[in-house]
């Protein structure tokens, strides 16, 4: 029986309060303040201040903790909107902003499938939203839109860790490896690259993020009304 139909043991008022969301909401801002790893039954029952073995009852197993975590975050998730596009949008910026609020998520989001109530009452709303569209292409236009969103996040999530790293931002990178780029480029080897480098409007993360959805958006609809 999956976590989500297990039953919790009933209330203990002594010596303190527990349920699976009491152990959930602690586990997530573990996680928030400094990463999965800081994620540990020994870790979280100090923060509840209850025993380790107390945990076991209402969760058998880490991975099932994570997956308690994932569809807490999932609640945060709420695509909205008028027709399959928008809707689509909405589901890609709103997990975005998740995945900066919680960090975390992007080593986590794209794994297992989600099963628990708040990722089924997403994906409730995305499938409802396509209601007009064949059914053998509502699966593959959500992967490929659910695709994008895993990989964008995980690479800002990846550049904002390598930041905080090397102290170095994005401009400061820019100006570190220009002189070497700008050498590599007179070679005359990568004239292409060069001409996109040099001459490329440069947009910000959340304009790269939106436009490149709705480069994303504009051939799915292209593909459907073909």
């Amino acid at each position: 029986m999956l976590v989500w139909e297990r039953p919790e043991p009933p209330d203990r008022p002594a010596p303190a309060p527990l349920n699976r969301e009491r152990i959930v909401r602690a586990a997530v801002e573990l996680a928030d303040a400094d990463g999965l790893e800081a994620v540990s039954l020994r870790k979280l029952a100090a923060a509840l201040d209850v025993g380790p073995m107390r945990l076991y009852g209402y969760i058998a197993t880490k991975d099932e903790l994570l997956d308690l975590m994932v569809d807490a975050v999932y609640a945060e998730i709420r695509p909205a909107g008028n027709g399959w596009r928008e809707v689509l949008r909405s589901l890609a910026e709103t997990t975005r902003r998740a995945a900066h609020h919680h960090e975390w998520l992007a080593d986590l989001i794209g794994g297992r499938p989600q099963l628990g109530p708040h990722a089924l009452a997403r994906g409730e709303t995305v499938v409802a939203a396509m209601a007009d569209i064949d059914v053998d292409a509502v699966m593959p236009v959500v992967d490929a839109v659910t695709a994008y969103v895993i990989g964008a996040v995980r690479r800002e999530i990846t550049e904002r860790r390598a930041e905080r790293a090397t102290g170095m931002d994005q401009r400061q990178w820019q100006a570190s490896f220009g002189p070497y780029l700008e050498r590599t480029f007179a070679t005359g080897r990568f004239p292409a690259l060069s001409t996109v480098i040099r001459d490329a409007v440069h947009l910000d993360p959340d304009e790269t993020f939106r436009t490149g959805l709705e480069f994303l958006l504009d051939g799915i609809q292209a593909r459907l009304t073909r």
